[in-house]
């Protein structure tokens, strides 16, 4: 590198540094309307770096972030920052702040220059955090962790640019946002079978957790008819307005309604404990509780309907090297593959994220199998009430979607981001 270069690269820093040491970010905000009635609900926090410099873009500025590390920090920065603004403009509680999130914070504390702002802004203020697509897909285990800390804090959950990976689709049932914001090019383009299924898989979410529907791009009255036609009953862009300071004056959001957040307390219970409880268990060996298990988890790798697979296999030694090369197949071909036991490696198999039991731990004496795409699910619970190798199990098989579901979150909520 050349030395100019080489000044070029170190005042970048330097800039970067002082924008981020500083707080030197600022807050626009957009308005999110009631499609029917056009009143405006809420707000998204769109944040900028300082006018006329090189981060100035918020894409630019994160970007750089997670090259040097810092991504958590601005994260936080960006946050309060919003956060700071609303409170200062006295935002009523029935105003929505959007407020998006990178699942890297999550394990970071706040700095402490700005936790007085986070706390109070989480008390005062209606918050929902969009988790975007793309970490959805890209980092699954962080956005579930994210997820729930935020809904265990009262805290609404937003899953954003639903459309750009029909994979995301799979997820959504474990994440359970509270807003589905569909993204642009759904709205913009011609609708063609890809945005029918994406369509067809969150009204499906909808219907079975009453989840809402946020159009984003609208920018004609025609992109607000398709979005009505998709589902949506907000919608967002520069129809309605374009980023700006929040208004002083809330008096035309009163009475716009305000949005439900679902509270989840964080549940100990097993997937054997979650299924059992709703169905009768029968007696199996465990080779046959190997050829279902098999059955079930080649249905995570259909390429029609790309689904999560989450396992117990009691002992790491139970995951021996072939079924480690068939879920490292299974995992090429699924959007998460997460497996637990005692002793289990953190990658048993490429691509496999993997989550180490205590012996003690009652999830340890199960065998567990849980499948979930957009519109399939099932979960095979077994349960050995001795432990030995020929004892035999109890088990039961569900495909009521509402209870795989909640056996694949007792599983997956257990996973370390």
């Amino acid at each position: 590198m050349l030395p100019r270069e080489v000044c070029a690269v170190a005042g970048l820093r330097e800039e970067f540094d002082d924008i981020v040491d500083h707080r030197r970010v600022t807050t626009l905000f957009q308005p999110v309307v009631d499609l029917r009635t056009t009143r405006v609900i809420g707000y998204e926090a769109l944040t900028r770096g300082p006018r006329g410099s090189s981060f100035e873009q918020p894409m630019k500025l994160f970007t750089y972030a997670y090259r040097v590390g810092r991504s958590a920090e601005l994260d936080w920065v960006c946050r309060a920052t919003a956060m700071r603004a609303a409170l200062l403009n006295r935002m009523p509680p029935e105003v929505t702040l959007f407020l998006n999130a990178e699942p890297v914070s999550v394990g970071v504390d706040c700095p402490d220059d700005l936790l007085d702002t986070i706390v109070v802004g989480a008390r005062q203020l209606s918050v929902v955090v969009e988790l975007t697509e793309r970490n959805l897909t890209h980092d699954p285990a962080g956005v579930l962790h994210a997820a729930f800390l935020a809904r265990a804090n009262g805290i609404g959950i937003a899953i954003d640019d639903v459309g750009a990976e029909p994979a995301s689709l799979a997820m959504m049932p474990l994440v359970r946002p509270d807003v589905i914001k569909l993204d642009l090019s759904l709205i913009q383009n011609r609708p063609d079978l890809v945005v029918a299924r994406t369509v067809n898989g969150v009204l499906a979410e909808v219907e079975r957790t009453g989840a809402t529907v946020l159009a984003e791009g609208i920018e004609s009255p025609r992109h607000a008819t398709m979005a009505l036609a998709m589902g949506a009953t907000l919608g967002q862009g520069w129809l309605y307005g374009r980023p700006a300071p929040l208004p002083h004056d809330w008096s035309s959001s009163a009475g716009a309604g305000t949005l439900t957040i679902s509270h989840d307390p964080l549940s100990s219970r097993t997937p054997f404990e979650v299924v059992t409880a709703e169905r009768p268990t029968r007696p199996a060996n465990r080779q046959l509780l190997a050829s279902m298990s098999r059955h079930l988890e080649y249905r995570a790798a259909d390429p029609a309907e790309p689904s999560v697979l989450v396992a117990c296999f009691q002992d790491a030694r139970r995951f021996s090297p072939a079924l480690a090369q068939r879920y490292a197949s299974l995992a090429a071909a699924s959007v998460m593959v997460a497996t637990f036991a005692v002793d289990m490696p953190d990658e048993p198999a490429d691509g496999v994220r993997g989550t180490a039991l205590r012996a003690d731990d009652p999830l340890a004496r199960d065998w567990v199998v849980v499948v979930v795409g957009p519109h399939f699910g099932a979960a095979l619970v077994a349960r050995q009430p001795r432990p030995a190798d020929d004892a035999p199990f109890d088990y039961a098989v569900t495909y009521e979607r509402d209870l795989v579901i909640a056996a694949a979150q007792s599983l997956v909520r257990r996973i370390e981001a």
